[in-house]
């Protein structure tokens, strides 16, 4: 394959009449990344949340900071963080951002069930979704691996986006009964 080609030669892609030309998709079959250096800079931010699961147990010593690999609070916030600033280089064609702060903060809600949310915000051309959930997974999988010591059979689920404000397309909120109010 030449550096730069097309995957598989798709020859011209048809236009289709009503069809939504993929933003990431050149006309000849490549990728490439979007062009934001028309848009304008504006302020945005994004929250993100992923839900782990886990016995009681795993819980009690969470809580009580009493993990085998010590507190995983601490360090799933510092994964959280780092991640965020390495999304670029983690998620083919996102835009390497300029991060005004980033966030994660844990809430429980019921016996087992842990919320990691995580909060991006920015000044750009483009938004900070994917900064914020790969800031959640991270930080997820990092109170995963802290815990896995005394339960393997811990799971994340429910990786999304929870809101987002600023450019074109304005804010957005998920509309579900567990988000955490601001």
């Amino acid at each position: 394959m030449v550096l730069g080609a097309p995957l598989r030669d798709l020859g011209e892609v048809p236009e289709r009449a009503g069809a939504v030309k993929p933003s990431h998709i050149a006309r000849d079959g490549s990728v490439a990344m979007v062009d934001v250096s028309g848009k304008r800079v504006t302020s945005r931010s994004a929250r993100a949340q992923a839900v782990v699961r886990m016995k009681p147990s795993v819980e009690r010593a969470l809580r009580a900071a009493a993990l085998p690999k010590g507190d995983a609070f601490v360090s799933a916030q510092i994964a959280g963080i780092m991640a965020a600033k390495q999304t670029a280089a983690l998620i083919p064609l996102t835009h390497p951002l300029p991060l005004s702060s980033v966030e994660v903060r844990f809430e429980w809600s019921g016996s087992g069930v842990l919320h990691v949310e995580a909060e991006a915000r920015t000044t750009a051309r483009t938004g900070v979704e994917m900064e914020a959930m790969v800031a959640a997974s991270i930080a997820a999988l990092t109170i995963y691996d802290m815990s896995k010591a005394l339960d393997k059979g811990i799971t994340i689920e429910s990786v999304r986006l929870l809101e987002k404000t600023g450019g074109k397309s304005g804010t957005f909120r998920l509309r579900s009964s567990r988000t955490r109010s601001r």
